[in-house]
């Protein structure tokens, strides 16, 4: 992407990398000094780097690429003093570096959003709709880039970075061209008390809107706030993952480009903990969030200073039910999708599976008979990539082993699928795990998948519905009814019948979850609402027969009204 002057106020953006040197490295290990240091483990959003949270005050303008295209101003060969490198998962090389953006930079960036947003919700929805199908059109156009950096820096296969995009994409358009419907005044009933008032309901932006992105799916996932909060006539200032900076610079970019005469209304701060915890307390009007429980508790706690509303996408520990009736060969292949795919670094992704006993084992076969043939890599045939997180395969050789240890049989794989050095994890597939195994209870985040036998349907649901996450199931049920009928009785926010994930692709479904999952919704009506707070107005329109708002109302006259009002609700 070709900077230019357009963008020299964008807070974020790449500068020339100009070696491998590790100190630039996210360090999973560590805390950020604002408290918010994201697990290794198993949180999407990233980890913490010490040496890159630690701002101690604003970056320079010369720190950005934007400034770097004027004639002299920088030395793109030299990386700023406060910044830090993303780098290949595959290989370790370094592919650009980028600002720790500080407390006076996010303020700098809101601002600046804020000054944009008043013109942009100032604007119909017929309008906004226009600018952002410019920008959706200006994403498409530049898909092979934008699949090309996200590729490089997570490491998936890159037609997986083009589905998310092509995703991407549908959302977009499904936000730009309903918002207006969804959100426009709706008239309700005044009721028999206010009959003599006009009763309207507005939906009202809420004016700049803080995102925090993780890294597993970097433009589908907060897109779908990003892209929604637009829709509904907010700013964005934008925090990707520390792993991805350069997937959410890019998306910015592309609408400043596409929407030249509101640039800033969409801005990029980059950095870890510090910088996400700055967005928090930097009085934005609310936070979309995406990462581990862990991290969403001290985001929102931040939040909680000033009462900022927060809406948390925390992960999941999706369950599977394959009844007696299923087709087997059409679950398996689901299942083996849902859980490999995208090396298992998926938030809704197949986690654990419960089957009936009688179809428990052919089940079982089918499933490692199609996982057996999956490989991981870095080529073009590969089946999925790496673990995107340096130390994400140490969780999941820990989580196999302590399930082995516990009894668990492994049907393919084992702990040695997941290489003490190395990023790259073959598929894992356990059965008989014992509930109460990490296995079973704790995100995983990689291609492995545990499927355990159950007496019948009622045990299924009882045991899915025991995990403390509850974001997305699946089931399989022989009819579509009967399996409608089992995904009632889920805890889940999202269920998909005779298909895994297939919510994921229907813009116009609300996405989200409870417990250790998170609460409040994206995607759909709910998540344009999400991003949009209520105003209620009444406009009178004739004096009433009895003012019952009016020291000069009679004592005996509001006494009969009450006493009528008491007889009709006593009889109705």
């Amino acid at each position: 992407m070709t900077h230019t002057t357009e963008n020299a106020d964008r807070p974020a953006g790449p500068t020339e990398p100009v070696s491998t040197d590790t100190a630039g490295q996210p360090d999973p290990a560590t805390t950020g000094p604002a408290g918010l240091a994201e697990p290794a483990a198993t949180d999407p959003a990233g980890p913490t780097d010490p040496g890159a949270t630690d701002s101690s005050g604003p970056t320079e303008t010369g720190s950005t690429a934007a400034d770097g295209a004027r004639a002299g101003s920088v030395d793109r060969r030299t990386p700023p003093p406060d910044s830090f490198t993303s780098r290949s998962p595959v290989t370790g090389e370094v592919l650009a570096a980028y600002p720790v953006h500080g407390p006076l930079d996010v303020d700098r960036a809101v601002r600046r959003a804020r000054a944009a947003g008043a013109r942009w919700a100032a604007l119909s929805a017929t309008e906004r709709r226009g600018h952002l199908l410019r920008w959706k059109r200006e994403l498409a156009s530049a898909l092979d880039a934008v699949a090309g950096t996200v590729a490089a820096e997570t490491g998936k296969p890159r037609q997986d970075a083009e589905l998310e995009l092509l995703l991407t994409l549908e959302h977009l358009s499904w936000a730009a061209r309903n918002a207006g419907r969804v959100l426009r005044r709706r008239r309700v009933r005044s009721g028999v008390v206010a009959m003599h008032q006009a009763a309207t309901v507005v939906r009202r932006p809420l004016g700049v809107v803080g995102v925090i992105g993780p890294w597993n799916y970097p433009v589908y996932t907060p897109m779908g706030s990003i892209g929604y909060a637009l829709a509904a006539g907010n700013a964005v200032v934008f925090k990707p993952s520390e792993y991805t900076p350069g997937t959410g610079v890019l998306l910015a970019e592309l609408f400043d480009v596409a929407v030249p005469e509101y640039a800033g209304l969409f801005g990029v701060v980059t950095g870890a903990a510090a910088t996400g915890g700055a967005l928090a307390r930097s009085g934005v009007d609310k936070v979309a969030f995406t990462g581990s429980p862990g991290t969403a508790r001290k985001v929102m706690a931040v939040c909680a200073e000033s009462l900022t509303p927060f809406l948390a996408e925390c992960g999941g520990k999706d369950a599977v039910i394959v009844t007696a009736g299923a087709d087997l060969d059409a679950a398996a292949d689901a299942i083996v999708w849902g859980a490999m795919g995208n090396a298992g670094q998926t938030c809704a992704g197949v986690e654990r599976v419960y089957a009936v006993r009688q179809v428990h084992a052919e089940l079982c076969e089918k499933v490692v008979e199609r996982a057996r043939d999956l490989r991981p890599g870095a080529g073009p045939d590969a089946a999925y990539g790496p673990m995107t997180m340096p130390d994400q395969t140490t969780v999941v050789r820990r989580h196999v082993r302590d399930a082995l240890a516990a009894g668990a049989a492994a049907a393919l794989g084992g702990a040695d699928s997941a290489p003490a050095a190395g990023a790259f994890v073959e598929p894992v597939v356990l059965v008989d795990v014992p509930e109460d195994s990490p296995a079973m209870t704790e995100e995983t985040f990689g291609p492995t998948v545990a499927v355990n036998a159950v007496a019948d349907e009622e045990e299924a649901v009882r045991r899915a519905n025991a995990s403390r996450y509850a974001l997305g199931a699946a089931v399989f049920g022989g009819s579509g009814r009967a399996g409608a009928a089992l995904a009632s009785r889920l805890r889940a926010g999202a269920v998909s019948v005779d298909s895994v994930l297939g919510f994921a692709a229907v813009p116009a479904l609300p996405f989200g979850g409870s417990g250790d999952s998170g609460f409040g919704r994206i995607h759909g009506a709910d998540g344009l609402r999400a991003f949009t707070a209520p105003q209620s107005v009444t406009v009178r329109r004739f004096a009433p027969p009895v003012d019952l708002t009016s020291f000069a109302t009679p004592a005996a006259t509001k006494a009969r009204a009450v006493a009528l009002m008491r007889w009709l609700h006593s009889r109705r």
